[in-house]
Formats: C-alpha cells, sequence, structure tokens
C-alpha cells in the first residue's frame, strides 16, 4: 500500500495506472474510518482492480459554528484498516495543497442542495461538491463509492457528475449499522453510553415510519406523525426534520408512490444526526 501524500505525487502514480488500464474504485473519506468505510472499500475492491481512498477533513463542508477543529483525526488507525482491506493508494493531500492561498472557485448544486440538510447547514453542500469535484479530477477513479447514509449528499454528487459529464460511476452502498440500529458515523465517537440510547431513538422513528407504509398508510402527513410520535417528550432530542420524499428529487409528497425516502435529522446536545430509509412502494395488481 502505498500512501502518496502531495497531489502532484499521486498525479505521476495516476498518469502511470493509464498505460495499465485497470480500473480504479475510489473511496473519498474524511478518515476516523470505520465498518461503514470498511464496507465502501470491500465493495471496490469486488468491482475494480486497484482501490483508491483519501483522507482529507475539508473544511469547506463545515459551518463556522460546527466541529472542524475537533473532527476525529485518527491517522495510525485508519492507514491500519487501509492495509487489512489492501488499498492500493491511499491519498492524504495537505491542505494548503487542495486550497492553496489563491484558491476562489466552488461548485454548487442548486435545487437538490436548497432542502433539508442545505437549510438546516447551508454552506455544506457547496464545501463537498467543490471538494469531490476535484478529487475526481485528481483521482479520475472508473466508479466512485458512497454511503446511503449521507443520502442527500449522494443525490447531489450525482446531480453534479451528471451535469458535468464526469466519466467516473457513482455507487450507493448500504448504511452499516449498529446492532441497535445506530448509523455508524466517525461522529458517534462523542457519544457517551447515556447518549447512545437517546441516538438510536432516530433509527426507531424512521422505523416507524417504515411500518406504517408497510401497514398500507400512503398519507405522508401520518407516516411523518408516526416518526415524530417516537421522539415526542424525549427532551434530550431536538428535530430537526422528519420528511417523507420523492427518492430521487427529494420533494415532500403528500401520498406515497413509487420509490420514496424518508429522511430524519435530530440534534442531541452539540452533536446533530442523520439517518434515512429508502422504500420502494408496491403497486397492488386489482384483478
Amino acid at each position: 500500500m502505498r500512501t502518496p501524500r502531495p497531489t502532484q505525487a499521486f498525479k505521476t502514480w495516476r498518469r502511470q495506472q493509464d498505460a495499465h488500464q485497470n480500473s480504479i474504485g475510489f473511496v473519498p473519506t474524511m478518515g476516523a474510518l470505520h465498518a461503514g468505510h470498511r464496507s465502501l472499500i470491500q465493495r471496490a475492491r469486488q468491482m475494480c482492480e486497484t482501490v483508491v481512498v483519501s483522507i482529507f477533513v475539508n473544511p469547506l463542508q463545515f459551518g463556522p459554528t460546527e466541529d472542524f477543529r475537533r473532527y476525529p483525526r485518527l491517522p495510525a488507525q485508519d492507514l491500519a484498516l487501509c492495509r487489512e482491506e489492501e488499498v492500493d493508494v491511499v491519498f492524504i493531500p495537505p491542505l494548503n495543497r487542495l486550497y492553496p492561498p489563491d484558491f476562489q472557485t466552488a461548485v454548487s448544486v442548486n435545487r437538490l442542495s436548497k432542502r433539508w440538510e442545505g437549510e438546516h447547514r447551508p454552506t455544506h453542500f457547496d464545501g463537498v461538491t467543490t471538494i469531490v469535484a476535484k478529487l475526481l479530477n485528481i483521482v479520475r477513479p472508473t466508479r466512485t463509492f458512497f454511503g446511503q447514509k449521507d443520502y442527500q449528499q449522494f443525490l447531489v454528487i450525482q446531480q453534479m457528475v451528471k451535469d458535468l459529464e464526469w466519466d467516473t460511476k457513482l455507487t450507493l452502498c448500504p448504511t452499516i449499522r449498529d446492532p441497535d440500529g445506530l448509523a455508524l458515523s466517525s461522529r458517534n465517537q462523542y457519544l457517551g453510553a447515556s447518549d447512545r440510547q437517546h441516538a438510536r431513538l432516530l433509527y426507531q422513528a424512521l422505523s416507524a415510519g417504515k411500518q406504517a407504509i408497510a401497514k398500507g398508510q400512503h398519507h405522508t402527513q401520518l407516516i411523518c406523525q408516526a416518526m415524530q410520535d417516537v421522539l415526542h417528550g424525549h427532551q434530550h432530542l431536538t428535530i430537526d426534520y422528519l420528511a417523507c420524499c420523492d427518492a430521487q428529487t427529494l420533494e415532500p409528497l403528500s401520498k406515497v408512490q413509487g420509490k420514496v425516502v424518508l429522511l430524519g435529522a435530530v440534534r442531541l446536545g452539540t452533536l446533530r444526526l442523520i439517518d434515512n430509509m429508502v422504500i420502494q412502494i408496491k403497486t397492488r395488481k386489482f384483478l
């Protein structure tokens, strides 16, 4: 496993790969790798001949009051996991090489980034799309792998890749969860034992919405109410949103049909948790 740090060293390596015509699977991360990242790496290994993992804590996607400075940074642990999974290259670009003093450019996706996470974190998605655009230009992967936990982020990046005609195929991989249902996240390290009891309620709320749909409820107002009822009375949690949307446009629905996504975000003290469930509504056949 190689760990080229400067972007120029990586670009040199990348040019050498063109001669071999190997397929390249790319897993972009902010480090603090866990079993969810491991699953992305394993999927990339299954589908591609060469696997690249990037580790970069991107300041542009953090708001001014968010946790950029204390975001977990565990380079030795991250490299150990990559070695275990036989990652071919770990790309760790220095901050000043990706964002030199004269850096002035941003990449934006308009409609998909305005609702839900975009409303609560107004600068977040511009930071995400800008860094992903840079990484895709540098790595030039055959396939790029993302986790479903950040579902809106995936759709935003998917739109960017489509609009700007990047030659990479995006793969959305299932959310990996702890036994209690809590979606794995690097920020879960902030949770104490009692916090985890409250944090898992978001998964339970989404499950209640899914169960309501399974029982035949098609009115999204009542589906959202079923999710809210799970969190009602829990003073430790503040709801940012619980929504039932079209799975492709993220527009809120009045009745569920086709493919839908249940989206949820809550605050637990200073920690913010997001999760989702994608559901395919079966069309009833009448004889």
